[in-house]
């Protein structure tokens, strides 16, 4: 998941405020004194009190900063430990359930947290989210078998869900429209230093401390930003409530709803994958008919068949962050099984792609290729799908294991220029009135990918015989079961070539 990895998980409108939600005078006015300060100053970053690092946004943005570090941090971490933790807890065939569980469990908390702060405010889920998280990883990391560590990681998933949404609407009601776009771009850049650092800080703690460290010291982290963020938080303006705006009738609302079928259906289904026989027909079954009306009612009509202009950019969203996430779930665990190299370097391998993604993203934003930006998204889906085929290659005895590393690079660089520019692309298909709904479309279609494609990775893992790696007396001890990582990464470099097919009909 992630606040803008430079994809964000976030839902936001204009003005942010999460989508459907009322107009509220607050909004509307200057009742945060720091919007009261920044809009006297006509400055974008460097006043005392006009840019996001000013005297009246400072304490704020440095939390929101932190907190997006610190998730961007566990992220890169966890990529890191699971080979090791999934093998010490003897569940490599539940492996891909480790990461999408926190997907499914996230994608239903975007919708609850976009229901609860447009009835209560962004504050009651910021808190509860940072809570969960936190929760999350204390569960993961004392877990005892791979069925607490995966209920670890959904309440992670939850937490992560909740916090990027209301920090969305945080960033909304605390800043005005001409400083947003500079505290959104400070998402991306929360994401550099962790993904440099964070597989290298996370390869050494599992291996002189022990994987559990990974997850147990994080939760410490978290203090910082709410001491820096608490004051600023407490002026924000008060939403009032909304007439029906109980708890009760936050998650009965139709979204969460939908969102709530949607994640225990691809929960049934990936469940029924990995369990190939007569009995597991029921539960197939009973998923598919959860998953698939809620989806289509999720998202615009038309995107299932990539109909042309909006319906498009959403599709073409999911299909990419899906391939991504999904092969880069499985190459720390390949490199450490199958080319016995340590934690540290196959965690090390998916730095790059931090790094060439911004870059990515820096390219596409110049003004003299908009003409060209449906262009560079079937561009950024050549690029990531040339990427994910070329990891494969690692398996081979004379090629060098770096290959996944420079791989790598090439995908941060095309989805870059992907999801970068499939934020700007919707925005200019969206009337204002519409711009919110579209852009929680967007968000629900990256996660919605995410899920889907990480469990069916892990579907097919277990089919082609991954299931059976078994544990090793050592980090570097590897049993060879290169079909069925091949089965895994062939398939989302085929995810990634649809996706040019659905970059045609962008306009």
């Amino acid at each position: 998941m992630t606040a803008d990895r430079p994809h964000d998980h976030g839902i936001g409108t204009d003005d942010g405020a999460p989508p459907g939600a009322e107009p509220d005078a607050t909004l509307a006015t200057s009742g945060h004194p720091a919007r009261a300060a920044a809009d006297d100053d006509d400055g974008g970053g460097g006043g005392a009190d006009g840019g996001i690092l000013g005297r009246a946004h400072r304490a704020l943005t440095l939390g929101i900063i932190s907190v997006v570090s610190l998730v961007a941090f566990e992220a890169s971490a966890v990529n890191t430990a699971m080979p090791v933790a999934a093998r010490a807890l003897d569940g490599i065939g539940l492996y891909a359930f480790g990461f999408s569980a926190f997907f499914t469990a996230s994608l239903f908390a975007m919708a609850l947290a976009g229901e609860w702060s447009d009835r209560r405010g962004p504050l009651g889920p910021l808190f509860s989210g940072i809570a969960a998280f936190g929760t999350g990883l204390l569960i993961a990391g004392a877990a005892r078998s791979m069925g607490m560590f995966i209920v670890g990681r959904g309440v992670q998933g939850i937490g992560g869900g909740l916090v990027v949404v209301s920090l969305y609407v945080v960033v909304g009601r605390a800043y005005p429209e001409r400083l947003r776009p500079s505290i959104m771009a400070s998402f991306s850049a929360a994401w550099v230093v962790p993904v440099i650092v964070g597989p290298l800080v996370a390869g050494t703690v599992t291996e002189h401390l022990g994987w559990r460290w990974v997850f147990l010291a994080i939760p410490v982290l978290i203090l910082l930003p709410l001491v820096v963020m608490l004051p600023a938080l407490r002026t924000l303006p008060r939403t009032r409530p909304a007439p029906a705006g109980g708890v009760r009738q936050v998650l009965g609302s139709r979204r969460c709803l939908l969102a709530l079928a949607v994640a225990v259906g691809a929960c049934l289904l990936q469940y029924a994958g990995q369990h190939p026989d007569w009995p597991a027909l029921l539960p197939a079954a009973v998923g598919l008919a959860l998953l698939a009306p809620s989806i289509v009612r999720l998202l615009p009509r038309g995107t299932f068949r990539a109909a042309r202009g909006l319906p498009s950019v959403v599709l073409l969203r999911g299909l990419a962050a899906g391939a991504l996430v999904a092969a880069e779930s499985f190459i720390p665990l390949m490199l450490v099984t199958q080319r016995g190299l340590s934690a540290t370097l196959a965690g090390l391998s998916l730095t790059g792609g931090g790094l060439t993604w911004a870059l990515g993203s820096y390219v596409q934003s110049r003004p003299r290729l908009e003409p060209h930006r449906e262009r560079l998204m079937g561009l950024g889906m050549v690029l990531l799908a040339l990427a994910i085929a070329l990891v494969p290659l690692a398996l081979l005895d004379g090629v060098p294991a770096g290959i996944v590393a420079a791989a790598w690079t090439i995908g941060g660089f095309g989805m870059g220029l992907n999801i970068s520019s499939a934020g700007v692309l919707l925005l200019k298909l969206s009337r204002p009135e519409e711009a919110g709904s579209n852009s929680a479309s967007l968000q629900m279609s990256d996660a919605l990918g995410n899920v889907t494609f990480v469990g069916l990775g892990g579907v097919l893992f277990v089919a082609f015989g991954g299931g059976e790696i078994a544990d090793g007396s050592a980090v570097t001890a590897t049993m060879s079961h290169p079909v069925a990582f091949v089965a895994v990464f062939a398939t989302m470099a085929a995810v990634a070539l649809a996706g040019t097919v659905a970059a045609c009909r962008l306009k």
